[in-house]
């Protein structure tokens, strides 16, 4: 039936032309953000789960960031003792030449006077960013034998954890400000009831005598054990460096990973966006042929009463 209250083919062009018209637009949107779930209208389930990865994979970029700086400290707090083992090296090569007798030992104390004066230099020199692991107080307030270094974000349900990397200080102090005992001033007692440290030992004053010539071997002995103790905490340090690059380099290909999830969630598809945009623009002009056409239908019973 033909009538010219209402035009039921132009009605159902319309609305096809309207459902195509909306195809373009979501598929042009997709196209130039290159999102295919942009918006909660989107996809609300797929939001909010790219929302929450991409503030997840913020967070292990700070994450990054932090291993980043631990490593910086570690480092150089292991350059300064692999300096100081050069140092504390020589201080003994020093002290065994001085136990031949005969020898000017007022003359080699003024060169471990110097040696020693070159400890101290190092170990305060070895901070950064305000951390110093070689000279350290324990009386302090802000105290702590153990460095942290953030290591992971991880995200259980609604739970979130911070992992860290431990750093015990306690075995790479080389001074102590406070009344704990570090490496290098660790009071030692020679033979003959006189007490030193490696880094304020004097043998300027010891003779050819038996029990000096002791107190020199106990001295020799008191620095040989320091120089261990400072290549232990060397390798020490040097495993915490290793695991703190191993764990940056995990951290790095863990947000790659996340990245890579949520683009499969909510990026386009580019090549079928690309593809349903050419056939949308058929539909599209396709469906404006037929409104036309349509349209027209009403003009045609006017040529029934001619």
């Amino acid at each position: 039936m033909n009538s010219i209250n209402t035009n039921v083919a132009a009605m159902t062009a319309l609305q096809s032309l309207n459902a195509t018209n909306k195809s373009l637009v979501e598929t042009q949107s997709r196209i130039s953000t290159g999102l295919a779930v942009a918006t909660a209208s989107d996809n609300a389930a797929y939001f909010s789960i790219a929302t929450t990865m991409r503030s997840d994979n913020k967070a292990l970029g700070a994450v990054q960031d932090a291993l980043g700086l631990g490593a910086a400290t570690v480092d150089v707090a292991y350059t300064a003792l692999d300096s100081t083992i050069k140092v504390v090296d020589e201080i003994k090569t020093k002290l065994v030449a001085a136990r031949e007798p005969g020898v000017d030992r007022v003359a080699i104390q003024a060169e471990i006077s110097e040696l020693q004066n070159q400890l101290t230099s190092i170990s305060e020199s070895a901070s950064f960013n305000g951390e110093n692991f070689l000279s350290v107080d324990s009386d302090a307030a802000d105290y702590n034998a153990t460095k942290s270094v953030v290591a992971s974000f991880t995200r259980s349900g609604s739970s979130i954890s911070i992992g860290t990397i431990g750093i015990d200080i306690s075995s790479t102090a080389l001074f102590d400000a406070g009344t704990g005992t570090a490496i290098l001033d660790t009071v030692a007692t020679a033979t003959s009831g006189t007490t030193f440290t490696v880094a304020n030992l004097d043998i300027s004053a010891l003779t050819d005598a038996a029990a000096d010539l002791t107190d020199l071997e106990d001295m020799i002995q008191t620095v040989d054990t320091a120089f261990a103790s400072i290549t232990t905490a060397a390798s020490n340090l040097g495993a915490a460096s290793t695991r703190i690059e191993l764990q940056s380099e995990f951290v790095g290909n863990l947000m790659d990973a996340v990245e890579r999830g949520v683009s499969q969630l909510v990026d386009a598809d580019m090549n079928a966006e690309s593809t349903k945009l050419q056939a949308l623009q058929v539909q599209q002009q396709l469906g404006i042929q037929a409104l036309s056409i349509a349209n027209s239908g009403s003009q045609n019973i006017l040529s029934l009463f001619r």
